[in-house]
């Protein structure tokens, strides 16, 4: 059965959930798709390319704090499933967690620790620092404790210390770190920021997402200059922590959907048994879904 760990949908604007987020509003004039993207047009392009469930990851079109359309997506399909975003600051920000977490579907929260924290999902900024701040927020933690909440983080490789002290200061919980943490093919393999995802891979609770290789590739299908970091990836959290994602439909300026799932065929070093790890057994079995 394949999992797609990374996708997104959006609902049209409306006065209770306009659309805010200009960079967000623009960037998606440049997809394929239409500019409302919702859960049933994501179904069919599952149907299409063979995958059979698929985690939609709140999307910031609108205020990054309104999940109102991921929780649809959870709550209405049953192939499907929902990450939300929460302010960790906010000062209900334990009863919103828990709360969406109500959901069934709904397996957890995405910190956006490479955005600035006043421009938060606008723009991106390797120095930001608040999620090193936002570990102190012991409420917020207990609560994704509690209801065994995925934490999903997107950091750059240059921040990777962050989720470091994050995970060690709350090692119960599970984590997924997103997009290769933006490592491209001039990251080095044998020094310097990537190989702290080493440290991370100490954790067994931990994990890595393989998503979003279209935008890390200064290649084209099947992204060759990108092969080496999923084989180091494997040689240090194994085949069982791992997790693909296609990050669809924001790569849909530079390919199809079908294609974020089938470059793995040709990484030569996989095995079927690999691919049918990295393509879903991997993400339910780190959050026990199995």
């Amino acid at each position: 059965m394949i999992l797609d760990s990374h996708t997104h949908t959006w609902g049209p604007p409306s006065p209770s959930h306009p659309w805010v987020n200009e960079s967000i509003v623009r960037d998606v004039g440049e997809y394929s798709v239409g500019p409302i993207f919702e859960n049933d047009a994501l179904l069919a392009e599952m149907d299409a390319s063979g995958v059979d469930t698929a985690v939609v990851v709140g999307y910031p079109i609108c205020d990054w704090r309104d999940n109102w359309y991921t929780i649809a997506a959870a709550r209405s399909h049953d192939r499907l499933y929902g990450v939300v975003m929460i302010d960790p600051f906010a000062e209900d920000a334990a009863t919103q967690l828990r709360t969406a977490m109500e959901t069934d579907g709904v397996l957890g929260v995405r910190l956006g620790g490479l955005c600035p924290y006043d421009r938060m999902w606008e723009t991106f900024d390797t120095g930001a620092e608040w999620l090193r701040a936002a570990i102190d927020e012991t409420a917020f933690w207990e609560a994704a404790a509690d209801t065994d909440a995925l934490v999903q983080v997107l950091v750059h490789i240059d921040q990777l210390d962050q989720g470091i002290e994050l995970v060690e200061r709350h090692p119960e919980l599970t984590y997924l770190f997103d997009h290769f943490g933006y490592a491209n093919p001039e990251t080095s393999l044998t020094g310097g920021s990537f190989q702290q995802f080493g440290e991370l891979a100490a954790f067994e609770s931990v994990g890595v997402k393989i998503s979003e290789v279209v935008h890390q590739s200064a290649e084209s299908y099947p992204y060759n200059d990108m092969h080496s970091h999923v084989d180091w990836l494997l040689d240090a959290f194994g085949r069982e922590r791992v997790v693909w994602g296609s990050d669809y439909p924001n790569v849909s300026d530079e390919t199809t959907y079908e294609r974020t799932l089938t470059w793995l065929d040709h990484v030569e070093t996989l095995s079927a048994v690999d691919r049918r790890w990295l393509t879903g057994r991997s993400f339910r079995t780190l959050l026990g879904l199995d």
